[in-house]
This record gives structure tokens, C-alpha cells and sequence, in this order.
């Protein structure tokens, strides 16, 4: 059968138009009346195919595991040269390369350079890397080093060495890490810039590798200024919603402090909860080194909405926060005594963790690290500060017109009695002494000796308007930026989640 079907195809190919049509009529007679035949050796093919097939797989599935095979290294010379004619004809140069190609080999085409002709080191060897990181108090010069992505015992024997150097990498202010390396993870160059206590400059230290060992160079340069805008939605809290937007934690502080007088962002957020803003970043070398001031914000607390501008006395270096109709949003208190926290325990009756008892809880208790800073709510005086049983270490302070506050559970205390305090000024650090069941801090309210709630602390502020002879030149200000503001009303942040 398979015999007939192979004469019938070649007398067609042969003979022509004829013997197709003879073809078709012996195919046709094939299919008729010999079906089960052509239809048995289709299926012999098809066996021969699939076992075929099962028989390779059976054998690569009993192969060894490709990861457990040792590995091995193959090194071959490439003809630079020899290459890039072939390239030139492959993409069409083919006028210039022919005429090489035709007179010599690929093996005398190289002969002719010589080495002085070609380049000293390979494309490879002249390759760089850049790395950016902030420092960290914990680091040492080599872990800093390591991070950066550099393991050069020269360079960090020269820094250990010196002691500015060593002093500009690890202070204690954070610092912003440039390194640029080679292949073999040497250091070629490390920029340390930082701020201090100047706002208006920056420091900048670097090291540069040269033929006779390092070079070092400090200057103090001014920073540059940007404006940057954002805009959120709550879903769950401030602090989230700030994330999404890529706004820094110091400028959140910020927002939640200007309107820590007229929203509880304890309390009082809600979901769909709206913020938009305008704040100043600071650039070193074209890099964000710190942030400055919020110059307007927009906050929309259950459909109501809160808008601030930054203005300065023209007389004085000084500014502050006003509402849009000149009334200064600065309070006699803060709203907190720490900047990031969550509250973990109201003004309300409580089971006490220790006691396992219902007890009325005379103050606020903030979840926070042990070792963030506790700043004072305003300005006073240390009345005591020491340690007292359930308090643990514990500062009081007094505040003019009769208020007390209670900072309990530190680990430590920063301050004497005594001394005097202003607002936002550090008094220790979170901690967990006395009867603390984890690291928190405990915060009360006094008024007459009658505990108050802290949570309506801020509320309780009278606002001071703006004087008089300023309010021609703030309402200008505040023009502007009432339609910044509203520009940014639709600039929404995307969720990816």
C-alpha cells in the first residue's frame, strides 16, 4: 500500500500535468475503497512520532539536575577587529569592509595593529558605579562603607586615619552618601553631605582617589530651593495616606501640627478625608537633603475644609501659620507630645493591664519605640522630675496660667527641676519604667488639680489675629495661594494596592 502511494506521488512530480490528474484519481480510489488500510499506516506514523517523542523525554528526565552540574568557565579571545569589519558588512557598509575582506583573512586582519594602536584597557575595565545612601547612627566606617557597596581597606584605613574625614562620615546629624566605585569595588570618590544648624547651607566633604594616595576637600554651599506639591486621600490614617503620596515624614509633622488645633487626628479622620499641599525641599548637589516649610495646605475633615499659609514678618526673619482670613493657627499648646504616635488607650474607664481592674484612665497612652523623643506641649517650667512608682521616671511641668502635664514611663529624663521649657522642646525619651506592660508613653492634663482630657487640649487655645498694618500684604499672599490650592484640588494619589 505505502509502495502504490510513493509510485503514484513520483509519476506526478514526473510526467506532469497528466499523471496529477492520474494522482488524484489513484488517491481517490485509495480513500474509497482502501480506507482502513491508509488509515492503519496513518496511525503507524503518528506511533512512531509519540514514542519517539516519550522515548527523548524519558531520557532528558533521567538526566542529572542542570544546577548540580559542576560549572565551568570557557575563555576565548575575540578579534576585536576582525568583529567589528564583519559587523560593518553585516549592516550594510559593505563598500568599506569588501575590499578588506577581500584582500586578507580574519586571521591578517588583526596583524596590523599593533599593540600601541589599540586601546590599554577593555570597555569593561572603564566602567563605573554610583551608589546613594543615608547614613546611620549605628553604622561604622566599614559597615557604611560595605553598604555603599565598596570593600577597599586602603580607603578605609585613610578614613579611620583622618580624623575629619571620620568625623564627617559618622556624625551624628544624618548624612547623604554618594560613592562612585569600579568593577573591583575600589573607591574612586565618596561625597558626604550634611546640614547643620545652618538652614540656609550645606556641608559637603569629598574624598577622591588620586595617584598618590586620597584627597580631601570640605565646603560650605548653599542649598537650592524647590517647591514640590502633593495630594491625598485617607483610607485608614494620615501617616498611610502621606506614604502614598511620597510626602517625608518631617513635612507630615508639619500638616498634622498646623491643624492640630482645629482637627484631632487621633480621633476625628475619616475614610474619603481629603489633603493637598505646597512645601519647600532642599537640594544639595541636585539631590533632596532636607525639607523646608509647608507654604499652603488644604485639609478636608468630614466635608469641611481647613486652609493654612505660611507668612513672615517682612521685619523679621520670622513666620508663622494663619488661616486664610489672618487668624494665626498657632496654639498655646500642642496637640501632642510626640510627633508620630497612635493612641493606644483614651481618656475614658479602662481594665487596667497590671491591676486587672476597672479604673478610670486620667490621661492618653501613645504606642511609640522606646527612645523617641517626648517634647514638651508649651512653654513652662520643670516643677519635678524623677521616678515615682506607677510613673516610672516621670516629668512634670507647669505652664503658665495654672496648667500641669504629666510625661510618665520614660527612659529617660532630659531635663532638671526648675528648668525652664519651651514649647516642642525634647524632655526625655519613650520608655517603659514603672507599671508598663511595653513602651509608651503616658501623657496628662491637669487643670486645679482636676484631670482634663488631653485630646481637647488644643481646642481649648484662643487664636491671635494678625496685626493690622500686615494684613494689606498677607491677603495678597493668601490670594495666591487660595488658587494654588485650588489647583490642586483634583491631583489625586494612585493606589496601586
Amino acid at each position: 500500500m505505502l509502495k502504490l502511494l510513493f509510485q503514484v506521488l513520483v509519476l506526478a512530480l514526473d510526467q506532469g500535468h497528466w499523471l496529477c490528474a492520474r494522482a488524484a484519481w489513484c488517491a481517490h480510489v485509495l480513500l474509497t475503497h482502501h480506507w482502513t488500510q491508509v488509515k492503519t499506516a496513518i496511525y503507524l506514523v503518528l506511533s512512531v512520532v509519540i514514542v519517539g517523542s516519550g522515548a527523548s523525554y524519558a531520557v532528558v528526565s533521567l538526566g542529572p539536575d542542570a544546577a548540580l552540574l559542576q560549572s565551568r568557565t570557557v575563555v576565548k579571545d575575540i578579534d576585536v577587529i576582525a568583529q567589528s569589519r564583519l559587523f560593518k558588512l553585516e549592516g550594510g557598509q559593505v563598500d568599506d569592509a569588501k575590499e578588506a575582506l577581500s584582500n586578507q583573512g580574519f586571521e591578517d586582519l588583526s596583524a596590523q595593529y599593533t599593540d600601541a594602536s589599540l586601546p590599554k584597557a577593555s570597555p569593561l575595565s572603564e566602567q563605573v558605579f554610583h551608589t546613594t545612601e543615608w547614613s546611620r547612627n549605628s553604622d561604622t566606617a566599614q559597615q557604611t562603607l560595605r553598604r555603599l557597596g565598596i570593600f577597599d581597606p586602603q580607603a578605609l584605613a585613610f578614613i579611620l586615619s583622618t580624623p575629619s574625614t571620620k568625623r564627617a562620615l559618622l556624625g551624628k546629624n544624618q548624612r547623604l552618601l554618594h560613592a562612585v566605585s569600579d568593577q573591583s569595588q575600589q573607591l574612586r570618590e565618596l561625597n558626604v553631605r550634611w546640614s547643620d544648624e545652618d538652614p540656609q547651607y550645606f556641608n559637603r566633604l569629598s574624598i577622591k582617589r588620586s595617584a598618590g594616595g586620597f584627597e580631601v576637600q570640605q565646603n560650605k554651599i548653599r542649598f537650592q530651593t524647590q517647591l514640590q506639591v502633593a495630594a491625598g486621600r485617607i483610607k485608614s490614617s494620615l501617616f498611610q495616606a502621606t506614604d502614598l503620596a511620597r510626602v517625608p515624614d518631617a513635612v507630615a509633622t508639619q500638616l498634622a501640627e498646623i491643624f492640630s488645633g482645629d482637627i484631632d487626628f487621633h480621633r476625628a479622620l475619616r475614610q474619603g478625608d481629603r489633603f493637598s499641599l505646597i512645601y519647600e525641599v532642599m537640594l544639595a548637589d541636585g539631590e533632596v537633603l532636607k525639607t523646608g516649610n509647608i507654604l499652603n495646605a488644604e485639609f478636608i475633615n468630614r466635608g469641611k475644609s481647613y486652609q493654612a499659609v505660611w507668612f513672615s514678618d517682612p521685619s523679621s526673619a520670622k513666620g508663622d501659620y494663619y488661616s486664610m482670613d489672618g487668624m494665626n493657627l498657632r496654639r498655646t499648646f500642642l496637640a501632642s507630645p510626640l510627633a508620630f504616635s497612635r493612641v493606644t488607650s483614651g481618656f475614658s474607664m479602662r481594665m487596667h493591664p497590671i491591676l486587672q481592674t476597672w479604673k478610670a484612665h486620667l490621661g492618653v497612652d501613645y504606642a511609640a519605640p522606646t527612645g523617641a523623643p517626648v517634647r514638651s506641649v508649651g512653654n513652662g517650667f520643670v516643677e519635678s522630675a524623677g521616678y515615682q512608682n506607677g510613673f516610672g521616671n516621670v516629668v512634670f511641668i507647669k505652664h503658665p496660667q495654672g496648667p500641669l502635664t504629666v510625661y510618665a514611663h520614660l527612659s529617660r529624663i532630659d531635663v532638671k527641676k526648675g528648668h525652664s521649657v519651651s514649647q516642642g522642646e525634647v524632655l526625655g525619651a519613650v520608655g517603659a519604667t514603672g507599671w508598663a506592660t511595653g513602651p509608651h508613653l503616658h501623657f496628662e492634663f491637669r487643670l486645679n488639680g482636676q484631670h482634663q482630657d488631653p485630646m481637647t487640649l488644643a481646642k481649648q487655645n484662643t487664636p491671635i489675629p494678625l496685626a493690622s498694618e500686615l494684613k494689606p500684604q498677607f491677603l495678597k499672599q493668601a490670594q495666591w495661594a487660595k488658587s494654588a490650592l485650588s489647583g490642586l484640588g483634583s491631583l489625586e494619589t494612585v493606589d496601586l494596592d
